[in-house]
């Protein structure tokens, strides 16, 4: 991973917060694209099924990837709306790869895809979604969350 850049990780966020107690902390690579990646190894705390990946989280990690494709561009996004297809059940304790890029982009808009891949390749998810800026009035009260976003960039 020595050409991408890695993105920095917050205080609290379920996916990415590295001081929240039952997140998943994970960590985010960017491409020179803005193509984002991470790997995550599923716990039995997160099955759904016995031996498989609850769908929440498996969302809640290609939410998270597909959102911070405009990281690298310096805007806050949230989501828009979201569509999901699982193609294939996610085991748990095999690790995963999960990429984002960008679909299309507007002033308003950013559409966004993403792969959820098993270990020997397999597209097991995929989503896609649209994200539209944070209102200017709510990245003013996030601004503490986003001092711990700033300050620490390299944690994790």
């Amino acid at each position: 991973m020595d050409d991408l850049i890695k993105q920095p990780n917050s205080h609290m966020c379920f996916v990415c917060g590295m001081e929240n107690s039952i997140g998943l902390k994970l960590t985010f690579y960017e491409d020179g694209d803005h193509q984002v990646t991470t790997t995550f190894t599923p716990r039995d705390e997160h099955q759904g099924y016995p031996g498989v990946l609850h769908g929440g989280i498996a969302a809640a990690v290609l939410d998270e990837v597909l959102g911070r494709v405009a990281i690298g561009r310096g805007v806050w996004l949230m989501t828009a709306r979201m569509e999901l297809r699982y193609r294939r059940m996610i085991p748990v304790g095999q690790p995963l790869i999960v990429v984002g890029r960008v679909l299309r982009e507007t002033r308003r808009l950013l559409e966004a895809q993403g792969d959820l891949l098993l270990a020997d390749g397999t597209v097991a998810a995929t989503a896609t979604a649209a994200y539209l800026p944070v209102p200017e009035e709510k990245l003013q009260d996030m601004q503490e969350a986003l001092v711990y976003w700033k300050v620490f960039p390299d944690q994790g």
